[in-house]
């Protein structure tokens, strides 16, 4: 009866308030004064905005100009979490002003709108002269106000960007937004960069960044995991940094930068993603994020289930001579069968805290499991020409294996921002450690003449590596058109790894003597740098210097030790720019980058774990240290189209390149090849990329990369000769097509020509074997490669989709490596995973909206809702 009872008194006092006065305002009307507005100001990135102005201005009648001009009524600052609340106001002749220091000022009008009226509807809670209606408009939450930046007054850089939905593109990186990437919906992250521009991925997962492997970043700092640990879904965008500045760590080489950014949600309120799929292998995935902001926490939480069952079919073929032992020819044909059966699980967990406005703590913790049982088995037969006879071998491999890995990594950081608009401090600390273990059987069978052999053989490999990085970067806006960067870095990486072979016969295990290794090792970087940027009307500058030394330390089987300082290198990079009429803009830049031997190279074991494919590492090897230039052009026209051409050269010396070699075993009392690594002479590779981003219409956009490269290796010192050069090309080709009913399809299309094989193509520590190719003897041939997806969203707000893709749909994608050296030819081929079909399903959801958590009302005298049945 009480609740009835206010209800009425409002709908009174309401009455008698629109009877005083008339619709509109003007001389000698009083405007009633009972509203109450309230909100939050934020930067452009989401952080809240201290002691930004805000002015209420009212309309007043000038008697004197007979007109009515606008007259200050209230003023105040935001409080140091953005907030600002006005109570006792007019219901309308109201504007709201929001200024500050580096932004653009925010004005809006302010009225109360309450309709008459209200009819008998069986409630009245919502309608518009309801005691929740009156309360809701004499109450007035206007929400998160974003501020932007003033651009006549910020620091003008020497980046230039230009966005679309899926493309923006820097000066020194393109950044391509997973979300409309729907093929590799319930893949992993190797699915994702078959479709970013400037990077070619083969079969085994293998990236590369113009013709070189590029260093894996996750939100910024390096990791230990491989892409096919990383899901799809829980990826926001990857940045591709093609000639670092002197702000990155200088290893890497004649390669970039690949950066993984991972889903983070900063809006205020609740929201998330679950999702579900199956392949046509009978592989599947699952898993969900989640995200809630309000007050000073921001927390995300993501899980990720990812299942995989792969086929892969392939041959090997070889041809080698020898002059010892009276053999003049062995020829060698593999046929080989491989399945995979296993997966992983990836979970992350995030948390922001805004001590003040100026200061935000935040932590992550990344877990990942993941085990994998693949299985081969090859059909083998090799004939061998001695000077007299031929002897035929026969016979098969069958290999069953099990390799698991657990992963742990931590983030925490802090960012402290000053009062000058850009003055900031920031420290952060990233550890990422991990253990693996596996154990492989390998059964062997032979048949010579009229005998059969059989070999039974167990591998059995553990170990564990972490990687630990420190942090701090500091940026000062000097003066209007210069900021000064500088920054410390230290990354510690140690790597523990135990391997042994045994000889099974029934139920013993006898250990191969001389088979096994165990090493460890300390890896250890040291960095400091600083950059200007500056900006004299049209033209832009930064310079930077990168100071690095770094100090390894392994021991191998316990009697093998290596120690290794290399003395402090500088590294320099320069970024100019000039921009021109008509959306235009020029670039050039230089960087020196280093790649060091990883003691996987440098350690002088010999893996004989398969007989064709011997291995072994070399510990002279040095750093190679790489120049890199490039000069660029882009071009903005329409409202999101953009064309980027871009020409590059890179010389490096010393260039760490794979090698065969052949060496007579006084074990076996044979000769037998090799697969090491070597310090070519030299190497250089130039080019020219091409990238379009193209809407045509308001359902189909499409974005055209194109790269044309030409690299050699000199490496006379070697072998006594030098590979020829190869010009090559590869291109990509995304299109994005929206149909009705909530239709949209994905086509990619990707063409390799002839190329080089990739450097440096190194041993990973997790997950499924990568191949090892990486010579200067040899080349890639050809391929090409389609994919199509098919997405339909539904449900209230589109939350809800279902997504069908098909990979390689024409079973083209297939790899081809000719490898030779002096008296040694092989013919490499394999065909992963041909016309993969998925559907995934997906449902977001969530309430954007600041009223789910927004204060309690401070104006005391506005009456509370719960008294009135809210």
């Amino acid at each position: 009866m009480k609740k009835v009872l206010m209800a009425a008194v409002l709908l009174i006092t309401t009455s008698g308030i629109f009877a005083q006065f008339p619709a509109g305002g003007g001389k000698g009307r009083q405007v009633p004064s009972i509203g109450h507005i309230y909100g939050k100001v934020l930067d452009s990135i989401g952080k809240p905005l201290s002691e930004a102005t805000i002015i209420l201005l009212q309309n007043q009648y000038d008697s004197a100009t007979k007109k009515s001009k606008q007259v200050l009524f209230k003023g105040a600052t935001t409080e140091p979490n953005g907030e600002f609340s006005f109570g006792d106001l007019p219901l309308f002749g109201i504007t709201l002003r929001i200024s500050a220091v580096g932004y653009k000022m925010h004005e809006e009008k302010i009225s109360f709108q309450m309709k008459a009226g209200g009819g008998n509807a069986p409630s009245q809670q919502g309608s518009p002269m309801g005691g929740g209606g009156m309360l809701s408009a004499l109450d007035k939450d206007l929400g998160n106000i974003k501020l932007m930046p003033d651009e006549t007054n910020t620091l003008q850089t020497v980046t230039v960007t230009g966005t679309s939905g899926a493309l923006k593109m820097d000066i020194d990186k393109k950044t391509f937004n997973v979300d409309k990437n729907i093929v590799s919906a319930g893949g992993t992250a190797v699915d994702i960069m078959k479709n970013v521009p400037s990077l070619q991925v083969d079969i085994d997962g293998n990236v590369k960044l113009r013709n070189a492997t590029p260093q894996l970043y996750i939100d910024g700092r390096p990791t230990t995991l491989s892409l096919d640990q990383i899901p799809a879904d829980a990826i926001q965008s990857v940045e591709v940094i093609t000639n670092p500045s002197a702000k990155y760590d200088a290893s890497g080489g004649n390669a970039g930068i690949l950066n993984i950014v991972l889903k983070k949600n900063k809006k205020t309120g609740y929201n998330g993603n679950i999702m579900a799929g199956v392949d046509s292998r009978g592989g599947y995935n699952a898993g969900g994020n989640f995200s809630v902001r309000q007050g000073k926490v921001n927390f995300t939480a993501a899980a990720m289930l990812n299942n995989r069952r792969s086929l892969t079919k392939g041959t090997t073929d070889q041809l080698y001579s020898y002059d010892t032992l009276n053999l003049k020819n062995v020829h060698s044909f593999q046929n080989t069968e491989s399945k995979n059966n296993g997966g992983f699980m990836f979970g992350r967990i995030g948390l922001d805290y805004f001590v003040t406005n100026r200061t935000t703590l935040s932590i992550s913790g990344t877990k990942v499991h993941g085990e994998f049982k693949p299985t081969s088995i090859s059909d083998i037969a090799t004939d061998s020409i001695y000077n007299d006879h031929t002897v035929n071998l026969t016979g098969n491999r069958l290999s069953t294996n099990n390799r698991t890995f657990n992963g742990t990594g931590i983030q925490g950081g802090v960012v402290h921002n000053f009062t000058k608009d850009g003055h900031q401090l920031t420290a952060d600390l990233n550890y990422f450690g991990g253990k693996n273990d596996g154990v492989q059987y390998i059964t062997s069978n032979t048949f010579t003449g009229g005998s059969n052999g059989i070999s039974n053989q167990r591998q059995v490999s553990d170990g564990k590596n972490s990687f630990f990085t420190i942090q701090t970067d500091y940026t000062n806006p000097i003066t209007k058109n210069i900021k000064l960067e500088a920054g410390l870095r230290a990354q510690i990486n140690k790597v523990d790894n135990n391997n042994q072979l045994y000889y099974v016969n029934g139920s013993e295990s006898v250990k191969v003597p001389l088979s096994g290794i165990e090493y460890n090792n300390t890896n250890n970087v040291y960095a400091a740098y600083a950059t200007i940027t500056s900006s004299i009307k049209k033209f832009g500058y930064q310079v930077g210097l990168r100071a690095e030394r770094s100090n390894y330390k392994g021991i191998l089987n316990d009697t093998g030790r290596f120690t290794n300082d290399y003395p402090i290198s500088l590294f320099p990079s320069v970024f100019l720019s000039y921009k021109l009429e008509n959306r235009q803009e020029l670039q050039a830049n230089f960087s020196r980058r280093i790649n060091r031997p990883s003691f996987f190279q440098l350690i002088p074991y010999t893996d004989r774990s398969d007989s064709l494919y011997i291995t072994r590492g070399n510990p002279d090897l040095r750093p190679e240290f790489t120049n890199s230039f490039e000069f660029s052009y882009s071009k903005t026209y329409g409202k999101n189209n953009m064309f980027l051409t871009s020409l590059y050269y890179k010389y490096t010396n010393d260039l760490i390149t794979g090698n065969q070699k052949s060496e007579f075993n006084p074990t076996l009392n044979r000769e037998e090849w090799i697969y090491t690594y070597e310090n070519a002479n030299s190497a250089y590779s130039y080019g020219a990329e091409f990238t379009s981003v193209n809407y045509v219409t308001k359902w189909w956009d499409f974005n055209l990369n194109v790269n044309l490269y030409k690299s050699k290796i000199n490496s006379d010192n070697i072998n006594g000769f030098s590979q020829d050069a190869l010009l090559s090309w590869f291109g990509k080709w995304n299109n994005n097509i929206k149909l009705p009913a909530n239709f949209t399809v994905q086509l990619s299309a990707n063409y390799q020509s002839k190329t080089n094989l990739p450097v440096n193509q190194g041993r990973q520590m997790f997950g499924p074997p990568q191949s090892a190719q990486s010579a200067s003897q040899g080349y890639i041939k050809p391929f090409w490669r389609t994919d199509i997806a098919i997405k339909k969203t539904f449900f209230k707000n589109q939350a809800a989709a279902v997504t069908l893709s098909v990979n390689d749909i024409f079973r083209t994608s297939a790899s081809r490596q000719i490898s030779f050296a002096d008296n040694f030819y092989q013919d490499y081929y394999r065909l992963n995973n041909p016309q993969l079909v998925r559907i995934n399903f997906s449902y977001r959801f969530g309430k954007m909206d600041v009223s789910l958590f927004k204060r309690q009302n401070k104006n005391q005298s506005t009456i509370d809702q719960s008294q009135i049945g809210m």
